[in-house]
């Protein structure tokens, strides 16, 4: 015959496992993310992107950040989203870094993803793998400030010359416009200035 007290805690025993089960149960159910990739890698900054399996109650994402050989970790955890990726900044360079992402869903958390290996690229390298076509978004407007500059000299330059050229033209019908005046006013003089006639149309002659 059972025990009065076992038999009183024998189903609160049952209750729990049942709901140590159904947790167990909600944590593993979420899966670790899958193709975790690191793109745009730069000298002191990269972008991690991840999938997740279509299903899965996600409401954020946990990443862990750790240089090769070194305890220290950076944590980066963000909920209410769902982006698939995520920065990582303020990096060293030619530096080797472990990344591992988890998914977090009211549950809990995913166990971590596969581990991925970086490393981050020297200044130097970066300026020497940068190919002669490859236009930044600085120089881009570098170089449209420049055309702009250009254009406005190009502009001052000819409204210059439009000025100097209407000035001519102006000058040059004045000067046109008074050589009638000119003309007639030369053969007055010279009219003016010839030999006297005689009164009674004889000529002037000195007296010997």
């Amino acid at each position: 015959m059972a025990k009065p007290g076992l038999s009183a805690a024998l189903p609160l025993l049952l209750l729990g496992s049942f709901l140590s089960a159904s947790s167990v149960k909600a944590d593993a159910a979420l899966s670790a993310p899958l193709n975790v990739t690191i793109r745009e890698l730069e000298v002191n900054s990269a972008v991690v992107t991840w999938e997740i399996l279509e299903g899965d109650p996600v409401i954020g994402f946990a990443i862990t950040q750790q240089k090769k050989d070194v305890r220290m970790l950076r944590f980066i955890q963000e909920v209410n989203t769902t982006t698939r990726s995520c920065a990582l900044w303020d990096l060293d360079e030619d530096t080797e870094y472990i990344v591992h992402v988890q998914s977090i869903s009211m549950g809990g958390s995913s166990p971590p993803s596969q581990p991925v290996l970086f490393r981050t690229p020297k200044e130097s390298e970066k300026m020497a793998s940068k190919s002669p076509d490859e236009v930044t978004m600085e120089e881009v407007g570098q170089a449209a400030q420049l055309r702009a500059g250009e254009l406005i000299i190009i502009v001052v330059v000819l409204v210059m010359w439009a000025g100097v050229i209407a000035l001519f033209c102006r000058q040059y019908d004045i000067i046109k416009d008074n050589e009638p005046n000119n003309n007639k006013d030369k053969a007055k003089n010279s009219s003016e200035c010839s030999t006297p006639e005689h009164p009674q149309g004889g000529l002037l002659r000195s007296n010997v």
